[in-house]
């Protein structure tokens, strides 16, 4: 919010188009950085792509879908193949880079203390990971902690700042919980908890991940030895032990036989006004497997779910206005988010081109995603 204000305010006499895409991927590195070795990258209050992390992780992205679309992963595998051809520390760009840095960080705390740190690299430490057991976990924390989550946000906001009916309505709802004491006073950012509890905020953001999945891999899973009968539609399907077994996140959450004839359109309301509790629970379970499922499922989603919904609350509806005309007077009444200074006015710069969208492995990545942004204060 301090990056926005002070740099990207559009106004009548200046516009000043920012690139959310890549904004929004500062704060989700800033955040999983935080969470993952205690201190942030810093991506935001440099403005900049520090260490160039989204750089070398969208370049060993693209890498690794030339590998599976050319079926070399497979070789991949052998560790000496693996150490000719995969990501070294010693190249300039790409998972190499993050791993370098990792690496580095890595080495840095196991030199010092780490029983009063509470972070996830301080806890991997204490449960005994030796050095390359670090190394992987922290440089999959930045890859999978900030590229995900960066794409749900992207998706959500396009779908809200494209449908005025839907950010009229979350409007509302957020300017109440702001006049019913359910969000903070002045200072401070909303709570999850209190976040969890605005039902049409919960709506929008759960039909955003649904309609645009971040992630849409095939997330194959291996059936037990001996094989399993699984029900299809009705009918038993015996599956032979040692199949992997694989799903498709995005034709999965348009199915019109779960979500209703108009499951390829954005309509929050379908999680509010169903009705039938058996329907409802199928729609969550296929909703679910967006994070994976069982002991399989993200590690990460209910920070990036934390991360959402506060986002989403603080940065994108306006306040709202109300204009009482009398006669002989004018009578203006702003809700209590005016005062508070924390919403901004969000519309797309560039309309008939809203973003540049990409998908490795299964993994969506957007670029110049441009929008204006104006301050309510003014």
């Amino acid at each position: 919010m301090q990056l926005i204000r002070a740099k990207y305010i559009s106004t009548e006499a200046l516009s000043k188009p920012m690139d959310f895409a890549r904004k929004i991927q500062f704060l989700t590195l800033d955040v999983i950085s935080d969470i993952g070795f205690g201190e942030a990258f810093g991506d935001l209050r440099a403005d900049a792509d520090v260490n160039d992390y989204i750089k070398s992780g969208e370049e060993g992205l693209m890498v690794l879908t030339l590998f599976m679309a050319l079926g070399l992963t497979d070789f991949l595998q052998i560790p000496f193949i693996a150490r000719w051809l995969g990501p070294s520390e010693k190249d300039a760009t790409g998972f190499g880079r993050i791993m370098a840095n990792a690496r580095s960080t890595i080495e840095a705390r196991l030199q010092r203390d780490t029983e009063k740190s509470s972070d996830m690299l301080a806890s991997f430490i204490r449960h005994g990971l030796n050095a390359d057991e670090l190394l992987t976990e922290s440089t999959l924390q930045i890859i999978a902690g900030s590229d995900t989550t960066a794409a749900a946000l992207r998706g959500i906001m396009l779908y809200l700042v494209s449908h005025p009916r839907v950010y009229a309505k979350l409007q509302a709802e957020l300017d109440a919980a702001e006049r019913d004491g359910v969000a903070p006073p002045l200072t401070d950012i909303i709570s999850d908890t209190a976040v969890r509890k605005l039902p049409y905020l919960q709506a929008v953001i759960k039909e955003g991940i649904r309609i645009h999945p971040p992630v849409t891999d095939q997330m194959p899973k291996r059936v037990p030895d001996g094989g399993d009968t699984v029900v299809v539609d009705g009918k038993p399907v015996f599956l032979p032990g040692g199949t992997n077994i694989g799903y498709a996140a995005l034709p999965l959450n348009m199915r019109e036989d779960t979500f209703g004839p108009d499951a390829h359109e954005f309509r929050p309301e379908r999680w509010l006004l169903e009705k039938d509790s058996a329907r409802l629970a199928a729609m969550n379970r296929t909703h679910e497997l967006i994070f994976g499922y069982g002991k399989y499922q993200c590690l990460g989603k209910p920070v990036a779910l934390m991360e959402i919904g506060k986002t989403v609350f603080e940065v994108f509806p306006p306040p709202q206005v109300i204009v009482k005309i009398q006669p002989g007077s004018v009578e203006l009444t702003l809700h209590s988010s005016v005062k508070l200074m924390r919403n901004f006015d969000w519309c797309l710069a560039r309309p008939e081109t809203p973003w540049k969208e990409y998908n490795f492995m299964g993994i969506f990545t957007h670029s110049d995603m441009w929008v204006q942004v104006t301050d309510r204060r003014s």
